[in-house]
């Protein structure tokens, strides 16, 4: 007998917390592991964002608070997006959720219906998909590889809208693969979407400070701005401030809408962590320069991963150009691991474990938890030293491969 409900019969556990999990146990058992899967920034939360969280402690605001965030919050929310994006957003467009992932999660409960259809650009933040089934909607795949630098086109986009059309993502910066859409590159999608007022756009921002080559950020509503009434604008203070821990995403939409995920979060978590929420504010309201530091490194490190991957037979990989990840394309890599016995299957599952398995290990998720199989993600979330490390363990693992070959 089983106790799990049909819905789940389709969701897989979180591939990264998995790949995550399984590098942490064997480094207790003693191995030798750089672990290159977690999806946060190795830098400690800015000092003056965690001495508002312990004065808040000590004023006792330690409470709960409104289901959809402190007033203070919304506020300092709406005043970022018209600061940094040119949005206005009334405190009742906007909603304080338990991360950015939470903030998905209760737009697909509040939206999508039974046989709605979620259009998901592929390679996708592993959730999206998951999301959407336990919405009971169906993911509706759009996929676009190395070639075309992981970014879909308008007439991709086009091809895959049908009147079941409800709900389309775009995330820019991506997870996983550091791609950033153009100005240019959203007005055409937003051209194609203007058509189908029915399609609500997601539009997913979490690694918005995270730009690597010096470009300015832009999202879908600084090109398309007759698309407001269409889009919720999702963001949160996780990757900027490296706050993973807090727990505190945020969005700003239609009215009837933000309020109906409130409705959805007001019967499942409640309201985000009190202590939280005033550390947001001070991240969003305080100086915003801690930022730079990180992006710095963050640009070097991606620029290091990137030369070195690219100098490994059969890898190729883009440079990044926002957030912290790079994925390499390892389909002849992965080829020739199988073809000289390396590997029992010719997948990147195989390869990730064949990388784990080393005595220098390296753990990395595989590209088809993504929806791209072939490729991986490597996060350069890490230290420089451990980036180094770990290019030269995957290009000594491969290179055996070569000389067996």
């Amino acid at each position: 007998m089983s106790f799990a409900a049909r819905r789940l019969a389709a969701i897989k556990p979180s591939p990264t917390l998995a790949v995550s999990a399984k590098a942490a146990k064997l480094k207790a058992e003693g191995r030798d592991v750089i672990a290159m899967g977690a999806g946060e920034p190795d830098f400690d939360t800015p000092q003056h964002i965690k001495d508002a969280a312990i004065a808040a402690m000590n004023k006792g605001l330690t409470k709960y608070t409104a289901a959809g965030g402190t007033p203070s919050l919304k506020k300092a929310i709406s005043a970022k997006f018209k600061r940094e994006n040119g949005l206005d957003y009334t405190d009742r467009q906007i909603l304080v959720s338990c991360g950015g992932k939470q903030t998905s999660f209760n737009l697909c409960l509040s939206l999508l219906n039974p046989g709605d259809e979620a259009i998901v650009p592929a390679p996708f933040w592993v959730s999206y998909p998951d999301m959407a089934m336990m919405a009971d909607a169906r993911p509706v795949f759009v996929h676009a590889g190395i070639e075309q630098g992981f970014k879909i086109t308008a007439q991709q986009l086009e091809r895959a809208i049908t009147p079941k059309s409800r709900l389309i993502w775009i995330n820019s910066p991506s997870n996983p693969t550091g791609a950033v859409y153009t100005a240019d590159e959203l007005r055409a999608l937003g051209e194609v979407l203007r058509k189908h007022p029915r399609i609500v756009i997601a539009t997913d921002d979490m690694y918005e400070h995270i730009l690597l080559d010096g470009s300015k950020f832009v999202n879908i509503l600084n090109v398309c701005p007759d698309l407001y009434g269409q889009t919720v604008t999702m963001n949160g203070v996780s990757k900027a401030y490296s706050m993973t821990g807090w727990r505190i995403g945020y969005c700003g939409g239609p009215q009837e809408l933000i309020e109906a995920m409130e409705n959805v979060q007001s019967h499942s978590t409640s309201n985000p962590a009190s202590i939280s929420q005033y550390a947001a504010e001070a991240a969003l309201n305080g100086d915003q320069s801690c930022i730079e530091p990180m992006v710095a490194a963050f640009k070097e490190r991606g620029r290091v991963v990137a030369e070195g991957l690219n100098r490994i037979p059969g890898v190729k990989c883009l440079a990044p150009t926002g957030a912290f990840y790079a994925f390499p394309d390892c389909r002849e890599a992965i080829r020739n691991l199988h073809a000289a016995g390396r590997i029992a299957t010719p997948t990147d599952l195989a390869l990730c474990d064949y990388l784990l398995a080393q005595e220098k290990a390296v753990a990395a998720v595989p590209g088809s938890a993504f929806g791209s199989e072939g490729y991986l993600r490597i996060s350069f979330a890490t230290s420089m030293e451990n980036i180094r490390k770990a290019v030269e363990r995957m290009a000594e693992a491969l290179a055996v491969q070569r000389v067996a070959a």
